[in-house]
């Protein structure tokens, strides 16, 4: 899964975000960013340009980036102090949905065709609304009960059994104890 949509209204539905501008990295306006995206060294390589929300902060081009420990440092065109940098904190870096790459495996899905699917159980049985995918060192999908609560599904083979774009449904083959609330 790479390059999350958000459910922020601001959004257009033909974007998605790659980024969230962090705190400046020294004196000379380079950015950490917050990565929402599998692939950052395609997202910010020298020269790309991505669009912004708030809109009036870009778009912005990429001068130079690079991975320092966990984080990603971006030099941005046009920023070249920390004042500067610092302006652009919580800025959502975007891309056009359409550029994003095909995904080869049968089995890999992008956060946003999941949100929105029906969960339900193998008998049919409605569980609720995948609401979003939480990536906490494996993937869950996070279902919102129609009762207003969350179930959180680990998205594994063995429990998420189907994933039916299509059909606008999952089928979760819930273990002993997952949907007892």
């Amino acid at each position: 899964m790479t390059d999350n949509r958000t459910t922020d209204e601001n959004i257009p539905d033909d974007y998605v975000v790659v980024a969230r501008v962090g705190r400046p990295q020294g004196v000379r306006g380079e950015v950490t960013v917050e990565l929402r995206t599998d692939a950052p060294e395609a997202r910010f390589a020298a020269g790309s340009t991505l669009v912004t929300e708030p809109r009036e902060r870009g778009p912005l081009r990429i001068e130079a980036a690079r991975q320092q420990g966990s984080a990603w440092v971006l030099m941005i065109e046009g920023i070249h102090d920390r004042p500067a940098a610092e302006t652009l904190r919580n800025t959502l870096l975007l891309v056009a949905a359409d550029e994003r790459p095909q995904l080869d495996g049968v089995d890999e899905f992008y956060d946003d065709q999941l949100m929105g699917l029906r969960a339900e159980d193998t008998e049919g049985t409605h569980l609720g609304e995948v609401r979003r995918i939480a990536h906490l060192g494996g993937d869950l999908l996070v279902v919102r009960r129609a009762d207003g609560r969350e179930l959180l599904v680990p998205f594994v083979s063995v429990i998420v059994t189907t994933v039916d774009l299509v059909a606008g449904k999952v089928v979760i083959d819930p273990p002993p104890g997952l949907l007892d609330l």
